[in-house]
């Protein structure tokens, strides 16, 4: 017999969103940790199913594109996900509550610019900048934060490509090893902001269920802590 919840309770299920590609990696195993297994489905690459039961009665799991996981919690489709908070940034939900930094999906938003150019500008003299990125609105409220005025180009993807074919001088992306930018000649010129995963929750359901929502956001701080205690500690730097 099946040991995955099958029909509703008669309680109203809950939702939660999880990110494709590396965050849905590494948040995998804290889920687990805490006794949550998705029907096999979810981890089928041919399966083109997005919404999947658990080994938890009464919890679904719905696996969507990383900037979607806030807009299903923000209007309530989802109670509770994992979101980078380069997309809190960007979206600024108010109906959305980040009560817990997941310590994974480490990264940072950066200003970049071609190799060749970047050794012959100085950022602080800038007055007007030019940018792709998916993150305009981060990129404008940081550069007027400085009093520069931003045009920002948005794509979707393959930002770095921007500068090479001439739609723009720099972009502003996300950054995790610096690899992508160093193989299409682009360095990082500028430091926005540093990124991590966070458990968000849809703030009305936080109200409405507070004894069951409460559980999840307790129960991912436990696990969360439980990982972070198993970690290795960084190697000496000295």
């Amino acid at each position: 017999m099946s040991t995955f919840a099958t029909a509703a309770p008669a309680a109203e299920p809950l939702i939660m969103a999880l990110p494709n590609g590396r965050i849905l990696r590494e948040v995998m195993p804290l889920l687990r940790s805490m006794g949550i297994e998705p029907e096999p489905a979810f981890d089928d690459p041919a399966s083109r199913q997005l919404r999947f039961a658990t080994s938890i009665p009464n919890l679904s799991i719905i696996r969507v594109r990383a900037f979607d996981v806030a807009t299903f919690v923000a209007f309530g489709a989802a109670q509770i996900g994992v979101a980078g908070n380069d997309v809190l940034m960007e979206f600024d939900y108010s109906d959305i509550y980040a009560p817990l930094d997941l310590d994974i999906g480490h990264c940072r938003i950066m200003v970049a610019a071609p190799a060749d150019w970047a050794d012959r500008e100085d950022p602080q003299s800038w007055s007007h900048i030019r940018v792709a990125t998916k993150y305009p609105e981060v990129s404008r409220r940081h550069f007027a934060a400085r009093g520069v005025q931003a045009e920002c180009i948005k794509l979707n993807g393959a930002i770095e490509l921007g500068p090479s074919l001439g739609l723009c001088r720099h972009i502003v992306d996300l950054v995790q090893t610096g690899a992508t930018l160093a193989a299409n000649g682009l360095v990082e010129i500028e430091h926005i902001a540093d990124v991590s995963s966070r458990l968000i929750v849809n703030r009305p359901a936080l109200k409405t269920r507070p004894d069951e929502v409460g559980s999840w956001i307790e129960r991912f701080r436990a696990a969360t802590e439980a990982a972070v205690a198993r970690a290795p500690a960084p190697a000496d730097a000295g």
